[in-house]
């Protein structure tokens, strides 16, 4: 396969992109890993998993906090849903129904559930990212269900 002329260039010869392309630096990552399930019958967002708790600090207010979270929900009752979502700090960074809804139809049932949200926080204080879940009333909400849990952070400089 011959290789692609950029600028009549060879690609080895390339050592920085054209201005017209952005470009981001990962500055610094943290993660965190549960592999125990938790459970909860709240009808409202609450950390059932201290351990899917990640803190980060970032270096300068023009970061960007990337966030993603990978894990397994299941409700234990049939026609009820799942919830989960990201906040920051005391805040919840998705809507009332979280970043992920997962409704069970006519049995218990359960989903992997990965979300992920790019943060703007504006500061250079230490910043607390946490999963959330909930329950529809009458339901129980399993996290972590068959496998691990995991969040990680990635701070973007900006």
């Amino acid at each position: 396969m011959a290789l692609t002329k950029i600028n009549n260039n060879t690609l080895s010869a390339v050592t920085t992109l054209p201005s017209a392309i952005a470009t981001g630096k990962v500055l610094q990552v943290v993660a965190a890993t549960d592999t125990q399930e938790r459970n909860t019958t709240s009808t409202s967002f609450v950390t059932v998993d201290s351990l899917l708790t990640v803190n980060i600090t970032p270096s300068s207010t023009s970061s960007k906090i990337f966030v993603i979270v990978s894990t397994a929900t299941y409700n234990a009752t049939a026609a009820k849903s799942s919830y989960l979502s990201i906040y920051r700090d005391s805040t919840n960074l998705g809507n009332a129904q979280g970043f992920i809804r997962n409704l069970t139809a006519g049995s218990a049932a359960g989903s992997s559930s990965t979300c992920s949200i790019l943060d703007a926080p504006s500061s250079t204080s230490q910043i607390t990212y946490r999963v959330y879940v909930r329950s529809d009333s009458g339901g129980t909400l399993y996290l972590n269900a068959n496998g691990i849990g995991t969040i990680t952070a990635y701070e973007i400089a900006g």
